[in-house]
């Protein structure tokens, strides 16, 4: 498809903030909006969501972002040929299908409630914590859907009773906005995609559809569960009452796989995303590798109904932006999250101080939700700089770690090499614009660090999603990388080998550190 007003939109739903762009036939943003929403903490470890405000916080972003593009010059009215949407993964909504009104707040992916659930099932399974890694990939974890699913049916009398008339309608935020966008309560679409449906412990990798077994043995009907689709093909029109209604939803991915689209990661290409959390994904192709080495095994994406799978390895880790955040509004140590790179240039090392953000747990590899934060090596020299510093080293040292077992477990083969054989690392996300992280993440994981020249990689793969689905792109085009390449910025590591040794024996001390924690006293 040519011509100057051609425009695809993309809604990007995180965890934070939701932002609505348009791009331009070029892969060009042209508009964009975005809105922060309010996080709830009822309790430790637990973390909310409102339905209701993310669900306004999308109509806002799309109706601003169509008035800048307009005002700029550009025809989105006429021009506008196709939404995509991208999401944070796992976070889970039940609601009623009469009334479209949520029966809970959402609960998000990095709240640790159901813990006990975890333990209860892990003990009573056969298979323990890996009971159902063969058929979805994934260990029982506080992570998934399914246990928060779970939580939400023992706990909440409006979820019980909905689930007993029939009225309940289950689904993580693609399927809550999907629903709404495509009609809500008058014939709204209650489906999901691959990605986000390999997310919830509940889909089977093989067949990519719910798998019985699985909710037999945790008892949830799956009545209440969304059609599984692509991640590229047309879902449906957006409704009246919306600010874009007739235009096609036609792309739909979790944030995590949207970003492998956007960096057009092939096979044996990985990916990190720097965000609240940080998520690496390793392009398997059509292989499904089952981790031995503390990943899960997911979905990497589908781009049609008739297209093949692509798998992955993904290491997930919870803590990552959301440490600067805590260095900003609990400690008041930073007054903006920008202003932590220079702090942290103010001192050459973190002065031996090491910190791991284990706020809630530790993810992957080490999948221990009895470990809370630690910050050791403080002496009487240690200042703000050293811990500013030591902040954004542990999101670099989790990255290794992951990147460690990725290496493990799909062998050297499966990571792509560049003609001089180095393994490029492709980062994107919010934080990558801090030149010292990148350039540690580099020398701690002994090779290059390659950021794009838009960061904002997520929203543009779920643009490309539906683009493809709708004819605007085609996968060539997309996944070609010579234009793109023009505007990376590479980091190249320049720390010594022994340096970087001793560097990571003591990350993995101060991680033992972390263990056996979550039961101190108040």
């Amino acid at each position: 498809m040519s011509g100057e007003d051609v425009f695809v939109g993309s809604i990007d739903q995180g965890t934070t903030s939701t932002r609505f762009i348009i791009y331009d036939r070029a892969a060009q943003p042209i508009g964009s909006h975005q809105v922060e929403f309010t996080q709830f903490y009822p309790q430790s470890g637990w973390v909310e969501h409102d339905p209701m405000e993310i669900l306004e916080s999308v109509r806002l972003c799309i109706a601003k972002a169509v008035d800048k593009a307009t005002a700029a010059g550009c025809n989105v009215d006429s021009g506008l040929k196709a939404i995509g949407l991208t999401n944070q993964r796992e976070t889970t909504v039940v609601w009623s299908k009469s009334t479209g009104s949520p029966l809970y707040n959402a609960i998000v992916w990095m709240d640790a409630r159901t813990s006990s659930i975890c333990r209860k099932l892990e003990k009573e399974l056969p298979g323990g914590r890996t009971h159902f890694v063969e058929t979805c990939g994934l260990p029982i974890s506080t992570y998934f859907s399914a246990l928060k699913l779970l939580w939400l049916l023992e706990n909440v009398e409006a979820v019980k009773e909905a689930v007993k008339r029939g009225d309940a309608l289950f689904g993580t935020i693609d399927t809550w906005l999907i629903w709404n966008l495509t009609g809500g309560k008058e014939n709204g679409l209650h489906v999901t995609d691959v990605s986000n449906a390999s997310r919830t412990m509940l889909m089977n990798l093989k067949t990519l559809d719910w798998d019985k077994q699985t909710l037999n043995t945790l008892g949830i009907p799956v009545e209440i569960l969304p059609k599984i689709i692509s991640n590229a093909e047309i879902i449906g029109d957006i409704s009246k009452g919306w600010p874009i209604p007739g235009i096609p939803i036609s792309g739909c991915l979790g944030d995590q796989h949207a970003a492998m689209v956007g960096q057009a990661c092939r096979k044996g290409e990985a990916k990190s995303t720097y965000g609240t959390g940080a998520f690496i994904l390793l392009n398997t192709g059509e292989e499904i590798v089952q981790s031995k080495h503390g990943l899960l095994t997911t979905l990497a994406y589908k781009l049609g109904p008739k297209a093949p799978i692509n798998y992955a390895l993904e290491g997930s880790i919870a803590i990552a932006g959301a440490a600067v955040q805590w260095l900003r509004d609990s400690l008041g140590i930073i007054k903006t999250a920008s202003e932590i790179e220079e702090l942290a240039l103010q001192v050459d090392s973190s002065g031996g101080v090491y910190f791991v953000p284990a706020f809630n747990g530790l993810f992957a590899p080490w999948w221990r939700d009895d470990a809370r934060g630690v910050c050791i090596g403080i002496t009487r020299f240690t200042n703000k700089s050293h811990i500013a510093r030591a902040v954004l080293e542990s999101m670099c040292f989790q990255v290794k770690d992951v990147l460690d077992s990725m290496n493990k477990d799909a062998g050297e083969k499966g990571e792509a090499e560049n003609e001089k054989g180095e393994f490029l690392l492709r980062v994107d996300g919010g934080a990558t614009v801090n030149n010292l992280l990148m350039q540690i993440q580099a020398d701690l994981i002994g090779n290059p660090v390659v950021r794009p020249g838009d960061i904002e990689t997520t929203a543009l793969g779920a643009a490309y999603a539906a683009g493809l689905a709708v004819g605007v792109w085609t996968e060539d085009e997309i996944f070609s990388s010579g234009e793109k390449a023009k505007k990376d910025t590479k980091f190249v590591p320049i720390m010594d080998e022994e340096l970087r040794k001793k560097k990571v024996d003591s990350w993995c001390k101060a991680i033992s550190r972390t263990f056996d924690l979550a039961d101190l006293s108040l």
